[in-house]
């Protein structure tokens, strides 16, 4: 591993590096409108286990014509069924090579590959003109997703959704009406919980260094899929979704489930980026992989005349967060008593949120399921007074596709996703650190940790990849 000096002055000249490119998509791309009885022209990039749902998701609304198929591992049991379903489509292992040679037949594409890698294929595809939906979280650094976003701006003309499933369904609008009838007002403090086991628990946290070197599988080009990332020796437990599990991989339980969990109370309570990021707790904290259990603690300032806003975030099997009275969960253990404040404990929770406000409580769940008033006394007194829901036009898929057709506007392009997912690099920092972070929200910088500040962009890309750095 670099030293903390070392990766500092490596980040700064990385940073330093970026600047405007001279990548412009043609008129031709940019002008294509699709037909009104037509399909969008898309191309997929991941085909297998989640690219693969993603992939076959999109297909389903009816609105795709899957033209090209992308994977660096093409020959892998994983990808093999959607590779014979899709048999017309053109097939590549490397994205550049698709969007170089097949360009001109792709109106979008769909990013469904490791979070490290949705970076330079997100800027590639904007950068041609090609509409883009990438999975959550954007991308693995904070710099990565500001550019992501610069990038959405110059290219004006490219939609762009982050894969929000939620974002589309019940919860969504609830929340909005809620919001504009004035139901959800004045929110001080949110409790967001994941307590399901994740893919590290029971590895070794006093490890000292990378697992070992194995041979490639011969099927999979390691060396793309190492993308833009330093270069590690294969492993099997970098692969395969495993990735998530690493720092300089994934973003570990905060980035997979924050924004099924947290997307609409961003959104909708204009939290915007925080001041402050503490790590309460790291069970099992090393420089390599995700700790066993993590609380975080984000504080957001006031916003307009809303007051300020804590959100505590809770993961790991055994970290469960207190809830109120009321709450009507009946899986408890009987070991653990109330608490001194009249709370009680849950022995699981399924993933989800508590919202309190100044007047009300709310219990939610994750993606798209909608928020109760608890304890149940109180959402009977308050349900005459309570707004009709509109109906979703579209799921998160089609949303895309019509909005690639202009007939919808996407509900999660980057401006609003951008930085909901630059909260997750903070909260993934701090985890990393275990530490306090002070955050400026105008210079977008660290003031208190240099480390910590260098993070936000991270190791430069490497030799060959700096291209997509420049917008």
């Amino acid at each position: 591993m670099s030293s903390r000096r070392k990766f500092i002055k490596t980040a700064s000249m990385a940073t330093a590096g970026m600047a405007v490119g001279n990548w412009s998509a043609s008129a031709k791309s940019y002008n294509r409108i699709v037909g009104a009885n037509s399909k969008v022209n898309l191309a997929c990039i991941g085909i297998g286990n989640r690219g693969g749902e993603i992939l076959n998701t999109l297909n389903d609304t009816g609105l795709a014509n899957i033209v090209a198929l992308c994977d660096i591992d093409m020959g892998a049991p994983h990808t093999q069924k959607n590779m014979e379903k899709f048999s017309g489509a053109k097939r590549f292992q490397d994205f550049r090579e698709m969007l170089d040679k097949s360009g001109n037949e792709i109106e979008a594409v769909s990013v469904g590959v490791p979070d490290f890698s949705h970076f330079p294929i997100t800027m590639m595809a904007m950068a041609l003109g090609k509409h883009v939906y990438v999975e959550k979280p954007m991308a693995r650094t904070f710099n990565e997703v500001e550019l992501m976003m610069a990038g959405a701006r110059k290219y004006s003309k490219v939609v762009t959704q982050m894969g929000n499933q939620g974002h589309s369904e019940a919860n969504y609008f609830q929340f909005k009406a809620w919001k504009d009838a004035g139901i959800i007002k004045d929110v001080t403090a949110i409790t967001a919980h994941m307590n399901s086991p994740r893919r590290w628990h029971g590895w070794d946290t006093s490890i000292k260094k990378f697992p070992a070197a194995e041979p490639v599988p011969s099927t999979l080009d390691w060396d793309d899929w190492l993308a833009a990332a330093q270069w590690h020796d294969y492993n099997h437990d970098y692969h395969l979704g495993q990735w998530r599990c690493w720092y300089d991989f994934g973003m570990g339980a905060l980035g997979d489930w924050g924004a099924h969990i947290l997307d609409t109370a961003h959104q909708f309570l204009e939290l915007g980026l925080p001041n402050e990021v503490t790590s309460l707790k790291a069970e099992g904290h090393n420089d390599y992989f995700f700790p066993m259990s993590t609380t975080l603690l984000f504080r957001f300032p006031r916003r307009k005349n809303m007051p300020a806003v804590d959100i505590t975030w809770y993961d790991g099997v055994n970290n469960i967060p207190a809830v109120p009275e009321g709450y009507g969960v009946s899986e408890l253990d009987p070991n653990i008593p109330p608490t001194g404040t009249g709370k009680i404990q849950p022995a699981k929770l399924n993933p989800g949120k508590i919202i309190y406000s100044k007047e009300l409580t709310f219990k939610g769940g994750s993606h798209g399921s909608t928020l109760s008033i608890i304890p149940e006394e109180k959402a009977k007194a308050m349900a005459a007074k309570l707004p009709v829901v509109p109906q979703s036009t579209s799921n998160h898929y089609a949303n895309f596709l019509l909005a690639c057709s202009g007939k919808e506007k996407t509900r999660s392009p980057f401006e609003i996703a951008g930085p909901l997912s630059q909260v997750f690099c903070l909260g993934v920092i701090a985890q990393r650190l275990n530490d306090r972070l002070l955050f400026d929200r105008e210079t977008k910088r660290i003031t208190n940790n240099h480390f910590a500040d260098a993070l936000l962009t991270g190791m430069p890309p490497r030799k060959g990849w700096e291209q997509y750095y420049k917008v």
